[in-house]
């Protein structure tokens, strides 16, 4: 064995494994949530998300959704691009549409820490995909295509992956799959057909085995669902026929995810019953379900359920057709539930958590509850002032995909951050003062405080005189001082484990 193939031998120590396994296909607008993990529920062993696009995902925040219990990449105009839950973390695939390497290296890292692995889509003839030189349009780019796969590879702690089709020529085919290979990438899906093919037309298992033999890495095999695949037991006879480590379903888990089920398919009413229990207790959006549901029910789109699922406008009206309506408002009030229970944890001041040498809490600046000239900032400035201290100094950050900011501020020597990240420098700032302002038991100028009698730097300056303000804000922090010396216990923070 090479130093490069034992390297990369020791690298997929403890990650996903590619070889034989069973993988749900990222399909546009299929490969959502609940489609997942009712294919994880049935047998499958990788499931990939739909291809989602750099840009758009570049812009995205990651939140974490108290309620739903999911990690949720938003964007913002609001919506949930990306979902993804604990359940699915060590087996759920990340595949995006990029043609810029650094655009893929910045959203690989937005949502590594959530994934199993990283996949680029090279395979995907449609014009959605291959617009901007996406999907497709990068098998005739092979310097591209080493450039993105490189830059994710050295770049993310991930395996990375990509889905490619074949190229006209076997010869061109395996030149470029070794170049792909030569990237340090964890495995290679190959769709077994031409860029210009389509589902009606043959899938080429010839060109598939030829590149398992050509390279050392898992070939996944793709493309076999229309007359290959139609039951769990025709998974394995594709994979022979192909020679391919393992193999990825598209249009029959589409159609039956329970195709990934060892004891056999189940009814598609069934399944349709399952996936609709996902949808609704992982709140996907109605016209998805609807979608999802039709490619199900196929030539009985037409029937009386069919019609009366097209006709439904959201969730509780899909439930109707298949008398779901008790478990949808029971999920519903469970939901509801817990989103209260947790506006109220909210509303309780959270504990200091010390993350390394940084004190940290959830802090937001809402500037309407900081009136008047005075800010948090100044209050901290000022006690450092009287106190004889050494300014507090601030570091800012800048988030790359959604351009937020988070600052940390040094005070006696001590750090302290709010976790949370804000729209502007400015904003942050006030948030770490914040912070550093509660830990140590001192006024920040909130709205309604007991005590929020500082004079600031202004006003001070106006007078040439101590006035009974400033004599008032002297004996108050002199007192405060002396109360913490005397009551150490106020000051501890509590280290939590992350």
């Amino acid at each position: 064995m090479t130093a490069n193939k034992e390297n990369m031998t020791a690298n997929t120590v403890g990650r996903l494994c590619f070889r034989n396994v069973n993988a749900l296909a990222p399909m546009v607008r299929v490969g959502t949530l609940p489609t997942r993990l009712l294919s994880l529920d049935y047998g499958a062993d990788i499931v990939y998300s739909e291809e989602l696009i750099d840009i758009k995902m570049a812009q995205c925040q990651r939140v974490v959704n108290e309620v739903l219990e999911t990690v949720d990449f938003v964007a913002p105009d609001e919506r949930v691009m990306f979902r993804t839950c604990e359940k699915e973390k060590d087996r759920v695939v990340f595949q995006m549409g990029t043609a810029d390497p650094d655009r893929a290296l910045i959203v690989a890292r937005l949502v590594e820490n959530d994934v199993a692995a990283i996949d680029v889509n090279m395979g995907c003839p449609k014009e959605y995909s291959t617009k901007g030189g996406m999907g497709a349009a990068l098998l005739s780019d092979p310097d591209k295509i080493e450039a993105i796969l490189r830059t994710l590879v050295n770049g993310v702690s991930k395996p990375v992956t990509c889905k490619i089709r074949i190229l006209p020529t076997l010869e061109d085919t395996l030149s470029l799959v070794k170049r792909i290979e030569n990237t340090g990438v964890a495995a290679i899906a190959v769709h077994g057909r031409l860029k210009d093919e389509r589902p009606r037309h043959p899938v080429h298992c010839d060109f598939i085995q030829a590149i398992a033999e050509a390279v050392s890495i898992p070939v996944i095999a793709n493309g076999g669902s229309l007359d290959r695949v139609k039951a769990h037991a025709d998974i394995e006879v594709f994979r022979k026929a192909t020679g391919a480590s393992s193999v990825m379903v598209a249009r029959a888990a589409m159609w039956n995810p329970s195709v990934f089920r060892s004891q056999g398919l189940l009814s598609v009413e069934e399944v349709m019953e399952e996936y609709l229990k996902y949808a609704i207790r992982y709140d996907n959006h109605a016209f998805n379900t609807k979608y999802c549901l039709c490619q199900m029910l196929r030539d009985k789109v037409e029937s009386p359920l069919g019609k009366q699922l097209k006709s439904a406008q959201t969730n509780e009206e899909i439930c109707e057709g298949y008398g779901l309506q008790e478990y949808y408002k029971k999920t519903q009030a469970e939901l509801q539930a817990r989103r209260e229970a947790i506006q109220t944890n909210h509303n309780h001041p959270d504990q200091p958590v010390l993350d390394g040498d940084v004190t940290t809490m959830r802090v937001k600046f809402e500037r309407r509850e900081y009136p008047g000239e005075f800010s948090p900032k100044m209050f901290l400035l000022e006690w450092s002032r009287k106190e004889n201290l050494e300014q507090p100094r601030y570091e800012t950050v800048q988030r790359s995909q959604d351009r937020a900011f988070q600052s940390m501020v040094t005070m006696t020597g001590k750090k302290y951050r709010s976790t949370l990240w804000e729209k502007s420098k400015k904003y942050a700032e006030q948030a770490s003062a914040i912070v550093c302002l509660r830990v140590l038991g001192l006024p920040e100028g909130r709205a309604g405080e007991e005590y929020s009698g500082l004079v600031g730097k202004r006003k001070r300056e106006e007078k040439s005189n101590e006035t009974p303000d400033e004599e008032d804000t002297t004996a108050y922090f002199g007192a405060r001082k002396r109360h913490l010396s005397e009551n150490p216990e106020e000051k501890r923070v509590t280290n939590y484990s992350k």
